[in-house]
């Protein structure tokens, strides 16, 4: 195996998937020094920090000194020097996803949680993926196969492949995580890893060019899914499929969020999603059936509706599963 790919990066003190004294994942114990935390003011404002003795995160709630989270468990509250507080969480891949810097486009939680359920991908495994990008989904494949498994992921874009190398670094995974820089399209995988995956994803442009060099890197039985945003893609994709691989199926990943809270009715009906129309309610029994008396409007009531931002098309996922050799 040549240079480039089998070389694999320090680990800094940065870490994403803290280890405990026995080298097992545990995110039980208490925030050290060189850690990376989630700090979590509210559900739309997050941000990633290295913990630094000595050093200060300033805010609209106040100063908040990183001495004071040393030994605090994640998810502990910790309050700054005015009484306002945030929450210190665990730097898990969906939180990372969130607060991640945006080099391309990326795949959110829905879409890779669905990637590696229909992989099939357990610790232990090996998983080929072309373009890094971002890096969101190689993320949450390293944590999917570890402590033992291994993901080689490529991009063509030299520059995006030095920032992802970086990333994981800093957060600790590049003991499971190999990035290399070469055109998948053109050239294919390399062939040192013929035969040795698991499973391949395909995040390209013209996914049906790296496909006969995905089916030869694949164990007998393995599963490939191509990522694509256009129907087109799709449809040429899966007719090169046809001759080496069998049960080729295509999901879009539609998420809708709710909100639930407690308020009264006229409450939700008045702000700006109030274009959705009525929300159901239940009847209130009256005292005289039929009769123009004013209904008292009682407590508040928990009531759950659709959030006004629905998230909608992001793409499609073809999977596929390499035949069989007679």
């Amino acid at each position: 195996m040549n240079v480039k790919l089998k070389s694999i990066l320090t680990i800094s003190g940065w870490s994403m998937l803290p280890i405990d004294s026995t080298k097992k994942l545990s995110f039980t114990r208490c925030i050290r020094d060189g850690d990376l935390v989630i700090v979590y003011e509210r559900y739309d404002n997050m941000k990633a920090i290295k913990v630094c003795d000595g050093s200060v995160l300033e805010n609209r709630f106040g100063v908040f000194k990183h001495s004071d989270w040393v030994g605090k468990q994640f998810g502990s509250k910790v309050f700054s020097n005015k009484g306002g507080f945030v929450y210190l969480l665990a730097p898990t891949p969906e939180l990372w996803t969130l607060v991640l810097s945006h080099r391309t486009q990326i795949l959110y939680i829905a879409d890779i949680s669905f990637v590696i359920m229909f992989l099939e991908i357990v610790p232990g495994c090996l998983v080929l993926e072309s373009g890094t990008g971002s890096g969101s989904l190689t993320t949450s494949l390293a944590r999917a196969v570890a402590p033992k498994g291994h993901v080689y992921t490529f991009d063509f874009h030299e520059q995006r492949a030095v920032s992802a190398r970086e990333d994981f670094e800093k957060t600790g995974l590049s003991n499971l995580v190999t990035v290399g820089v070469r055109d998948i399209q053109g050239e294919g995988f390399p062939d040192e890893l013929s035969g040795m995956a698991d499973s391949v994803f395909l995040d390209l442009p013209q996914p049906w060019l790296a496909i006969p060099s995905a089916g030869k890197m694949l164990k007998q039985d393995g599963i490939l899914c191509s990522f694509s945003p256009c129907i087109e893609q799709v449809e040429r994709t899966s007719e090169t499929m046809r001759s080496s691989f069998t049960d080729i199926r295509t999901f879009e990943i539609l998420l809708r969020t709710y909100e639930v809270r407690e308020g009264k009715l006229d409450d939700f009906q008045g702000d700006e999603a109030g274009s959705l129309g009525s929300l159901p309610r239940k009847r209130r029994q009256r005292s005289n059936e039929g009769s123009n008396v004013q209904e008292s409007t009682g407590p508040p009531t928990v009531m759950a509706r659709p959030c006004s931002e629905a998230k909608g098309h992001t793409g499609y996922l073809t999977f596929a599963r390499l035949k069989c050799l007679s």
